[in-house]
C-alpha cells in the first residue's frame, strides 16, 4: 500500500514539474518573441522609415564596419539605399539610428544645428558630449580652434608640422615599404599629444601612439588597451592638477585653468576630451594621408603639378633652408584644391544619425 502511494505521489510530482517546465518555457518564448518584436519595431513618436534592425544586441554593426577599397559609398549604405531608399532605419552598436543619404534632407538637418537630430558616432569622442550640455560643445569647439585653428597655424604650428613631416619622411625613406595609414597614426598622435599635454608621456613604459594604432586597427574594441590609454591620461591630469603652479602652455593647461569657471569641466571630462581629440586627430589625418598617397600614385599628372608648384616656391625663397611661411602655404593653390577634394570625399563617408 505504501509503495503504491509513493509511486502515485511521484507521478503527481512529475506531472506538476512537467507543467511548471512547460509554463516557464511558454513564458520565456512569449517574452523573447515580444522582445524581438520590440527590437525590430522600436517605439517612435511618428512613422519610422523602412529598414531592418538586424540581429538582437549587435544590430547591423558587422555589415557596416566591413572595409571596402572603393571610394564610393560603403556597400552597406549602397545596398540599403537600393532596398529601402535614401532614408532608412537600422541598428548600429546596439543603438537604433536613422541613416539619411538624401542631400536636401541632410542640408535641412544641418541648418537646424542639432535641434531636430542627435549626431552620433561609434568612436568614444561622442562620450565627451554625453556628459554635458550644448555649452560643452561650444567650449570644446572654441578650445580646439584656439590651439589648432588658423591663428595657431600661423603663430606656431606650421613650422612644427614641417619639422615633423621632414623627420617622418626621412624615417620612411629608409624602409622598403610603408603602411601609410598605420604610420600616419603614429605621426599624428605624437604631434597632437605634444600640443595637448606636452611631453608628459615621453617617459611612459608604453608609447601612446603605438597603443592608439592598435586601437584604430581594432575598431576601438580593444578593451585592455582602451583602458590603459585612459589610465595613462588620467595620471597626467592628476599630476598636472597637483602641480598647478607649473605652466606648459599647452591645451591641458588651458582646460585646467578653466576648471573653476566652467561647471562641466571635471577630471572625467578632461580625460574624455583628451582621448577624443587624439582619436579624432589620428583617424582624420591618417585617413586623409592614405587616400592622398593612393590617388596621387594613380594620377601621375597630379604629382607633376604638385611637384612643380612646390619647386616654384623653393626657387622664390631668398634662403633655401628657411622654414615654410604662412604666405607660401596660402600660395599652394593646386595643393589646397586637391586636399579640399580629399576632405570632400572623406566627409561624404560620414553619417548623421537621427532621433
Amino acid at each position: 500500500m505504501e509503495a503504491y502511494n509513493i509511486s502515485s505521489y511521484l507521478r503527481e510530482v512529475s506531472v506538476d514539474m512537467s507543467s511548471v517546465v512547460v509554463l516557464v518555457g511558454t513564458l520565456i518564448t512569449i517574452y523573447l518573441s515580444h522582445w524581438i518584436y520590440r527590437w525590430r519595431n522600436p517605439k517612435c513618436n511618428g512613422a519610422l522609415p523602412p529598414g531592418s534592425m538586424g540581429l538582437p544586441l549587435i544590430g547591423e554593426t558587422i555589415q557596416l564596419v566591413i572595409p571596402s577599397a572603393s571610394l564610393d559609398l560603403p556597400p552597406f549604405i549602397k545596398t540599403r539605399i537600393k532596398r529601402y531608399g535614401p532614408i532608412f532605419r537600422t541598428n548600429v552598436a546596439g543603438r537604433p539610428v536613422i541613416i539619411t543619404a538624401d542631400p536636401e534632407f541632410n542640408h535641412f538637418l544641418l541648418r537646424q544645428d542639432g535641434k531636430l537630430v542627435d549626431t552620433w558616432s561609434m568612436d568614444t569622442f561622442a562620450e565627451v558630449f554625453d556628459q554635458a550640455s550644448q555649452s560643452s560643445r561650444k567650449y570644446t569647439r572654441n578650445l580646439t580652434l584656439n590651439h589648432f585653428g588658423v591663428e595657431a597655424l600661423k603663430r606656431k604650428l606650421l613650422p612644427q608640422m614641417e619639422v615633423m613631416v621632414q623627420r617622418t619622411l626621412s624615417t620612411w625613406s629608409s624602409k622598403e615599404s610603408v603602411e601609410v595609414k598605420s604610420e600616419a597614426v603614429t605621426m599624428a598622435i605624437d604631434f597632437a599629444a605634444r600640443q595637448i599635454f606636452s611631453g608628459d608621456l615621453e617617459n611612459a613604459p608604453l608609447k601612446i601612439s603605438d597603443m592608439f594604432r592598435d586601437l584604430v586597427d581594432g575598431l576601438m574594441f580593444n578593451v585592455p588597451i582602451h583602458k590603459k590609454v585612459r589610465e595613462m591620461m588620467r595620471d597626467v591630469v592628476t599630476k598636472r592638477l597637483a602641480e598647478s603652479e607649473r605652466r606648459h602652455g599647452d591645451l591641458l593647461d588651458h582646460i585646467i585653468a578653466d576648471k573653476n569657471t566652467e561647471s562641466f569641466v571635471n577630471e572625467d571630462f578632461i580625460v574624455q576630451l583628451m582621448f577624443g581629440l587624439l582619436f579624432v586627430t589620428s583617424d582624420s589625418i591618417s585617413t586623409t594621408l592614405a587616400l592622398a598617397f593612393k590617388l596621387v600614385a594613380e594620377h601621375p599628372q597630379v604629382l607633376e603639378e604638385l611637384t612643380a608648384e612646390h619647386e616654384a616656391i623653393l626657387k622664390n625663397r631668398a634662403d633655401s633652408d628657411s622654414t615654410l611661411t604662412w604666405n607660401e602655404y596660402k600660395s599652394m593653390t593646386f595643393t589646397l584644391q586637391q586636399f579640399a577634394s580629399l576632405c570632400f570625399l572623406i566627409y561624404n563617408n560620414l553619417h548623421r544619425w537621427g532621433k
